[in-house]
C-alpha cells in the first residue's frame, strides 16, 4: 500500500472509533490523542481494529509510534505491505 493508502485506511479507523469527531481536518502532525480527545480505551480500540482489519500487531512498547498521524503513516506503511 502506498502512503496515501495507508492514511486513509488510520484515518477511517480512527473515524470508526472516535465517530464523535471530525477527522476530516487532522492536523498529521499534531498528538491524535490531544487533537481528537481520544483516551486509553479509543487508542486500544484503534490498535485493536488495526490487528482486526489489516493483520497489524503493534506491541505495546512501539504505541508511541502511534501519536500523530504522520508518525503512524511512517511506522505502518512497511506493515502494510
Amino acid at each position: 500500500m502506498t502512503e496515501v493508502e495507508v492514511k486513509d485506511a488510520i484515518v477511517k479507523i480512527i473515524a470508526d472509533v472516535a465517530m464523535d469527531e471530525d477527522v476530516t481536518s487532522i492536523d498529521a502532525s499534531a498528538s491524535l490523542r490531544d487533537e481528537l480527545d481520544l483516551d486509553s480505551m479509543d487508542f486500544l480500540d484503534i490498535v485493536m481494529e488495526l490487528k482486526k482489519r489489516h493483520k497489524i500487531t503493534v506491541p505495546q512498547e512501539e504505541y508511541s509510534e502511534l501519536a500523530t498521524l504522520d508518525s503512524c503513516v511512517k511506522y505502518l506503511t512497511p506493515k502494510f505491505q
